[in-house]
């Protein structure tokens, strides 16, 4: 069977192919006709052409011919669908190796969360992303997962009871990266990642459509993973930590309950306003998880609120900050990498906009969605369980990692925007 090619040129496309057609077919396979423009053009006409192409199921394609980089990436995020994706081989260039490893990395990041919620438990998720990354840094990584009644004990509130209403068991994944074979080198950074299988609402119980895509809402974890995979691919050498928070938040005898008022290891009682509001709420233990290693950079990363979608599409990740520059470097590691990630105000009294009559804050604002923003007033919730001062912590809110259905440029499902970013800032923040 001939190899199907797909290849570039800047010329129009014959007319019989239509009015100003971006696409038309050789002998050998498929041309991309590029507009005039900036590269953000071109690479957009790429995606869009390659959903096309993607349609068609071909089994293999052959990237042919002149193209950069950033050209064969934007073929590959729009070209890799869900179910039973197409191998890409790469055109013949020095880019072949920095393709293979960030294609590697979307894989493993975008299988993770199109799984199934009954596929992927809190134990699976915590458990495939380190073989994963035992598989890559070898000996250099050792981790350990604590799990259902451990938590409890070792008091990580927030994800036991978020996580005690399955049946299925919460877990803290805790995972130190440690090339520099000293083990008492200095960690230089940590990820967190908001790990949450399957999100029912809990008691604030979604509705039928807001549930469908909750498979998702592990979108966090698996993007820190995916960056961490990415960053060891690449050869870093710094000590790297990551903490997964996972939980499924379901409805039970044994679930947690509005009204009730959580007691964190820093002294933080809580009041429960919003059983939906409970990504934050296991963030939290992993912020404080990552405080106590003394690392200079940590950076959480969620699909934690409507508020951050309503505020930026499904475009932008949105970036928040109250250390300047930490968020500076974000943004230039953002841009670097070609992802779009979009700054959002956090001010210290964002950490009081969820009064509680009852406790120290709410988890939330008793009202849809949390109110009048929603994604800020979140960011100020997790500021509570970091240095007074936010000193080197980033919080992404991932409002671009997941589509519900196809759009022109993307396919259903994950699209693991952010894991090129966050490697980029672990190997480049001072």
């Amino acid at each position: 069977m001939a190899e199907f090619t797909v290849s570039l040129s800047s010329d129009k496309a014959n007319s019989a192919w239509g009015e100003n057609t971006k696409l038309s077919f050789s002998e050998n396979g498929a041309v991309i006709h590029l507009p005039n423009g900036d590269s953000g053009a071109l690479e957009r006409t790429i995606q869009q052409v390659a959903r096309k192409l993607d349609g068609l199921n071909i089994p293999e394609v052959a990237l042919t011919g002149k193209w950069t980089k950033e050209q064969q990436w934007a073929f590959a995020l729009s070209f890799t669908r869900a179910r039973n994706p197409s191998t890409i081989k790469w055109a013949d260039n020095d880019d072949k190796q920095w393709l293979e490893q960030n294609y590697a990395a979307l894989l493993f990041t975008r299988q993770l969360v199109n799984d199934t919620p009954e596929d992927l438990s809190p134990e699976t998720l915590a458990q495939r992303a380190a073989v994963w990354l035992s598989d890559l840094g070898k000996e250099h990584v050792s981790y350990t997962m604590t799990v259902g009644e451990e938590l409890k004990d070792a008091g990580w509130t927030g994800i036991y009871n978020v996580g005690r209403g399955s049946e299925r068991p919460p877990v803290m994944l805790g995972l130190d990266y440690n090339p520099t074979g000293d083990p008492d080198a200095p960690v230089e950074a940590v990820l967190v990642g908001k790990g949450i299988t399957f999100d029912s609402g809990g008691y604030s119980i979604k509705s039928s459509e807001g549930m469908l895509d909750m498979k998702c809402d592990m979108g966090g974890a698996a993007t820190v993973t995916g960056a961490l995979g990415l960053a060891i691919s690449q050869g870093i050498t710094k000590r790297l930590k990551l903490i997964l928070c996972c939980a499924e938040n379901l409805i039970s005898g044994h679930a947690y309950k509005l009204g009730d008022v959580l007691t964190y290891k820093n002294g933080v009682t809580v009041e429960v306003v919003n059983t939906d509001a409970e990504g934050r709420l296991v963030l939290a233990d992993g912020l404080m998880a990552a405080t106590e290693t003394g690392a200079p950079l940590i950076i959480d990363a969620a699909t934690l609120t409507g508020a951050a979608m309503v505020a930026l599409g499904s475009d932008y990740h949105a970036v928040f900050s109250m250390d300047d520059s930490a968020r500076s470097q974000m943004l230039a590691a953002a841009s670097a990498e070609n992802e779009r990630f979009w700054p959002l105000p956090i001010e210290p009294f964002h950490a009081d906009r969820c009064p509680s009559a009852f406790a120290d804050t709410a988890n939330s604002r008793p009202m849809k969605g949390g109110g009048g923003g929603g994604a800020s007033n979140a960011a100020g919730f997790l500021s509570r369980f970091v240095n007074p001062e936010g000193k080197g912590w980033v919080h992404l809110d991932l409002a671009a990692a997941y589509h519900g259905g196809a759009t022109a440029e993307m396919p259903v499902g994950a699209t693991a925007k952010g894991i090129r970013s966050i490697a980029r800032m672990l190997q480049d923040f001072k």
